[in-house]
């Protein structure tokens, strides 16, 4: 639990407050006279995978960094509102950019995620080989990253924060830097892992398609302050969400419906 003040909103919510693995409560975030998060409410159920989108500027991933306790403490910056997460919950977080290593071969950076998990020394070798063949890297484990594309290195990021085990993944534009058959590839990959571990995501991103094809609900936050507009409900689609939603109508619908509240947002910030 965060050690800002509590706030007492009404919530958007996929669960009842009580059994969320993670509540937002009026969660306010400026730096100096620039209020990014302007209060934000959200309860996060356990298995749910949220995806979040929203003009630049928003405070998309300030509030992943609010949640992970990642906000900077320089002179200025202001929370306040309550980040709640249930105390037996452990957090990853994968970045816009992997972070790995460059002196650690793809297997000693994914054991680091494995020690901060408490994962005995004599384990841990083990634990990072297996973490890459289910990330479909078996034979990778003593290359370094510069010798891995951009694909290989993300894959490598991915492994070394399930090392950690943890129960929410926060996932801040992992792919966005990546050409879209790869991009593509990583998608299947993260359904994979969130329907054969139960993990609880939020991933922030700017490409619809993707926060369609991703979350089981898609978060538009407006922004100055980054506040909710609008919540789109995609749990239809359970788990299988890769195989048909691309051609589907109600695909369609719900990225063009995210497409033109987009607009919109973007129209009325230009003035």
């Amino acid at each position: 639990m965060s050690d800002v003040v509590a706030g007492s909103p009404a919530t958007e919510s996929g669960d009842k407050g009580d059994s969320a693995l993670l509540a937002l409560r009026d969660l306010t975030v400026a730096f100096g006279e620039n209020l990014v998060v302007g209060g934000l409410s959200l309860d996060v159920a356990e298995g749910e995978f949220i995806t979040m989108v929203g003009p630049s500027g928003c405070g998309k991933s300030t509030t992943l960094n609010a949640i992970s306790g990642l906000l900077p403490t320089t002179p200025g910056t202001t929370v306040s509102g309550s980040v709640d997460l249930r105390d037996d919950v452990s957090l990853a977080y994968a970045f816009q950019k992997d972070a790995l290593l460059p002196w650690a071969t793809a297997r000693k950076n994914v054991e680091v995620g494995a020690e901060l998990g408490g994962v005995t020394r004599k384990d841990r070798a083990d634990k990072a080989r297996d973490l890459l063949a289910h990330v479909g890297l078996p034979d990778v484990e003593h290359k370094y990253p510069h010798q891995l594309s951009g694909g290989m290195r993300q894959r490598v990021a991915l492994a070394r924060a399930l090392a950690y085990d943890p129960d929410l993944f926060l996932l801040d534009e992992p792919f966005g830097a990546l050409d879209a058959f790869t991009r593509m590839d990583l998608q299947n990959k993260v359904i994979e892992l969130w329907r054969e571990s139960n993990l609880t995501m939020i991933l922030v991103t700017h490409d619809l398609a993707e926060a369609l094809v991703l979350g089981t609900r898609v978060v538009v936050l407006d922004a100055q302050p980054g506040q909710i507009h609008d919540i789109v409900d995609n749990s239809e689609w359970g788990s299988d969400r890769m195989a048909e939603m691309r051609s589907s109508s109600q695909f369609l619908e719900k990225y063009r419906h995210l497409f033109d509240t987009l607009v919109a947002l973007s129209r009325k910030r230009a003035g």
